[in-house]
């Protein structure tokens, strides 16, 4: 069961505490041809730090479920749609596109950090071993294991 921590201190994907000089330039995300308002802000500020929490708590291993966009406009009290056409408006991404680039970056991470497998990887992520290796695939155009190997023989190379 996901326990959300509504007075933790916002992280972001790295696991840090977000402080005023490691917190996203939303400016530099927003679409420049849009008037933003300030809420729409708000909203896209508060999604995208639920999504850094939930995204550290599964890569370590304290979700066993993987947030459904509903299931963040609930955290922001405002409607799926709202919460999906905001992101859109605001940042020129889906919130899935948004979630699954989060997603690669902490596989990544995961296969360079730790020595876990990749199917314990995967089940951290709450993806299915065959699943996860098609989905990593599909942004990195190869393998985590052959994404593990090429940064390691790289390493090593350059030591």
């Amino acid at each position: 069961m996901l326990k959300i921590r509504k007075y933790a201190k916002p992280q972001n994907v790295s696991g840090q505490a977000m402080t005023t000089t490691n917190k996203i330039n939303f400016d530099s995300m927003i679409i420049e041809s849009k008037k933003v308002s300030v809420r729409q802000k708000e909203i896209v500020s508060q999604y995208l730090q639920q999504l850094d929490q939930h995204l550290t708590d599964l890569k370590e291993g304290k979700s066993e479920k993987t947030f459904e966009i509903k299931d963040l406009a609930d955290l922001l009290f405002v409607s799926p749609k709202h919460l999906s056409n905001t992101i859109q408006e605001v940042l020129g991404k889906s919130p899935c596109d948004i979630y699954e680039e989060r997603l690669i970056e902490i596989s990544k991470d995961l296969l360079l950090t730790t020595n876990n497998t990749i199917s314990h990887i995967a089940h951290t992520l709450t993806f299915d071993p065959s699943n996860f290796i098609k989905f990593f695939k599909s942004f990195e155009r190869i393998t985590p294991k052959q994404f593990r190997e090429l940064h390691f023989k790289t390493e090593l190379l350059t030591k």
